[in-house]
């Protein structure tokens, strides 16, 4: 395999990883933040308060699978010295990103499972969210882009 084969190979293996993980992460804050500590909504908020529960227990489940897969993916990455760290953090920003983006535009406004916050102007909740999910997902996708443009990274110590 040539140079230029293994780092592009490198960089989205470990990109690969990262986006599970950032999606999982993202998830888990969203859920613990909105869903849990502060109260403002459940996953699916269409039913019963006992179907929001069980939404936001599968919603739980789920990012921990992301989570628990993208770093058997990541461990995986590292064993086989195919380390990228840029691109790996550019994969952790884009699914994280993407993750927000998703959650705010398909659950909140197209399926209207949830919203943010209820029994309030909802128009500045929405914009901050999605915003803050463009942020992440844009700064994901500069880091991707110097990580192709700079080339190989050196290869991480595994100490």
């Amino acid at each position: 395999m040539s140079e230029h084969d293994r780092d592009r190979t490198s960089r989205r293996a470990s990109m690969r990883a990262t986006i599970l993980i950032g999606i999982g992460v993202m998830a888990a804050v969203d859920e613990i933040v909105f869903h849990q500590l502060l109260g403002w909504h459940h996953f699916y908020d269409a039913s019963t308060p006992m179907i929001g529960l069980l939404s936001d227990g599968l919603l739980h489940a789920a990012e921990l699978i992301a989570i628990v897969a993208g770093f058997f993916m990541f461990s995986s990455v590292r064993r086989r010295q195919m380390l990228a760290p840029r691109a790996a953090w550019a994969g952790f920003l884009i699914g994280a990103g993407g993750f927000q983006i998703f959650d705010g535009i398909v659950d909140h406004k197209l399926l209207r499972v949830h919203q943010i916050r209820y029994g309030v102007d909802i128009v500045p909740y929405d914009v901050a969210w999605i915003a803050f999910g463009l942020v992440l997902l844009v700064a994901g996708l500069v880091l991707a882009r110097r990580a192709r443009a700079q080339g190989p990274e050196p290869a991480p110590s595994l100490e």
